[in-house]
């Protein structure tokens, strides 16, 4: 059977006018129109931003007896109705219930070929040790006779998940350190 282009377009306006008079039978809704999916509601729903990007996108966490069971995205949200990237899809991930999440500082010396377990006081003393020695060696008073008091061997790199307060803080810490290459990953 050879069809014209003319017959062709007759025969799509036919059968699109058959769907659409199909779906005004019944009950006004298309056959291709999206089903509507309840909602997983468990004992407890909270909602909540996701914390990857500055989107502000919406999700409901569920939850039993304190417990996350279930975080989607939130369909009467504005910004993203329900929907969630690839990233905010994984955010049942940061839940403390999650049991495949790092609750514990794991730390391998140089040269090491195995992970030991150390305290939270202890990393964070040793994070502050070695940006305080890494200002005190590499610290630049002044450069031509010029006061700069700048850091040139550290660099802050900030997240478009922080708070305007948090990024006014962060913002503060590395110029009283002195470092220059103070960025923002949103920018990069």
């Amino acid at each position: 059977m050879e069809l014209s282009r003319r017959d062709f377009l007759k025969a799509s306006g036919a059968g699109l006018g058959g769907a659409f008079l199909l779906g005004a039978l019944n009950g006004g809704v298309a056959i291709a129109a999206p089903k509507k999916i309840p909602l997983k509601k468990q004992r407890g729903e909270h909602s909540t931003i996701c914390p990857y990007d500055a989107s502000g996108c919406g999700f409901i966490i569920d939850t039993i007896d304190g417990k996350v069971v279930n975080i989607e995205g939130d369909p009467d949200h504005p910004v993203n109705r329900g929907a969630a990237c690839a990233k905010g899809a994984s955010m049942r991930q940061l839940s403390p219930d999650n049991p495949w999440r790092l609750n514990k500082v794991l730390y391998r010396a140089p040269g090491a070929a195995d992970w030991e377990e150390k305290t939270w006081d202890w990393a964070l003393d040793a994070i502050a040790r070695r940006i305080k020695d890494t200002r005190d060696e590499n610290f630049i008073e002044t450069d031509g006779g010029n006061t700069v008091n700048r850091n040139e061997a550290i660099a802050n790199l900030g997240g478009s998940a922080l708070d305007n307060e948090e990024c006014y803080l962060l913002a503060k810490l590395t110029r009283a350190l002195g470092i220059v290459y103070l960025e923002h990953h949103a920018r990069i």
